[in-house]
């Protein structure tokens, strides 16, 4: 549509496993595939408790809107199809979420250079964040947005991308060369379908949402009890526990990026021994439940998690 060959993708960020998906990501799953597909560039965002950008809180979201302008300049608008970004930095990244105006000022930006924003919502798609999509917290349209995972629940592998009225009706006169053997498989479809008639017969979610405030207020009151917690953040049942090894001077608990043995693969298997399963990259802890949680079963792993710190620490 464009006729434009680059598109910006942002460090901290994974965007799927072919090659071309995989460079456009910003974590080390990238490096094996290098140099990849041309035309990648990258940028920072925001990260309130680490700010690239070595500004106090209430100046992050301009600051990275800076960045992100002088990249644009730097590499000519006029060449940038799109921007391809999570509206919330995905678990395997650090689950970071951006500060309010961010999103729009993207957009903004997206829209005075003629740019296609593309927002991947793969995981925070389907009420994850206590919204259907996690942009609709910040009244944020995109022209495209990437689904899958939610969409289904998991239960069988759905993926799709939902497009603008403008670039559907590109299409009505153009061919779109691409398919695959599985595309709109009618059992994927019906259990999509399936699926979403559950979120909005049960409230799904809303009740995201609801619980997902019960949670991040008892994750947060560990923080008070374990010096190793920094920064917990997070919506809905999405949720980020940061650990450091000094709290002055955030030394990350474990380096990002790393391989081999950790001290988060030890605290992982402390709390699968007490019947809680989490997922940890390098020194972020992720606690994102089911949308079906009980408030007991938050309680009981909020406990876990507790108790592995506590265990670890010894």
């Amino acid at each position: 549509m464009t006729a434009r060959h680059k598109v910006l993708t942002k460090y901290r960020s994974y965007h799927g496993a072919t090659y071309g998906a995989v460079t456009m990501s910003g974590d080390p799953r990238r490096w094996p595939a290098e140099p990849g597909i041309p035309g990648i560039v990258r940028f920072f965002t925001p990260y309130l408790y680490r700010s690239p950008f070595s500004v106090p809180p209430e100046r992050e979201s301009a600051a990275a809107l800076a960045h992100l302008e002088n990249v644009l300049m730097y590499e000519g608008p006029h060449t940038i199809a799109a921007i391809l970004i999570e509206p919330i930095t995905g678990a395997s990244s650090g689950l970071i979420v951006p500060p309010d105006g961010y999103l729009k000022g993207v957009r903004e930006l997206c829209d005075r250079h003629g740019i296609l924003l593309i927002l991947d919502e793969v995981q925070t798609g389907f009420g994850r964040t206590g919204a259907w999509f996690a942009c609709q917290h910040w009244t944020v349209i995109p022209d495209m947005i990437a689904i899958a995972k939610g969409v289904t629940s998991g239960y069988v592998p759905l993926g799709g991308v939902m497009v603008s009225e403008p670039i559907a009706r590109y299409f009505d006169d153009h061919v779109l060369w691409a398919g695959l053997t599985y595309s709109g498989h009618p059992l994927a479809c019906a259990a999509g379908c399936a699926n979403l008639a559950v979120f909005e017969e049960e409230g799904l979610v809303d009740r995201a949402q609801r619980l997902g405030e019960a949670l991040g207020n008892r994750l947060r009151r560990l923080a008070d009890r374990h010096a190793v917690i920094g920064d917990v953040r997070g919506k809905g049942l999405y949720w980020g526990v940061e650990l450091v090894k000094d709290r002055v001077t955030k030394e990350p608990w474990a380096p990002f990026g790393r391989t081999g043995p950790s001290p988060m693969k030890a605290l992982l298997a402390k709390m699968l021994e007490r019947g809680t399963y989490l997922i940890g990259q390098s020194n972020v802890l992720v606690a994102a439940p089911p949308l079906v949680v009980s408030e007991e079963e938050i309680e009981e792993g909020v406990r876990a998690i507790d108790e592995a710190l506590a265990e670890i620490a010894r």
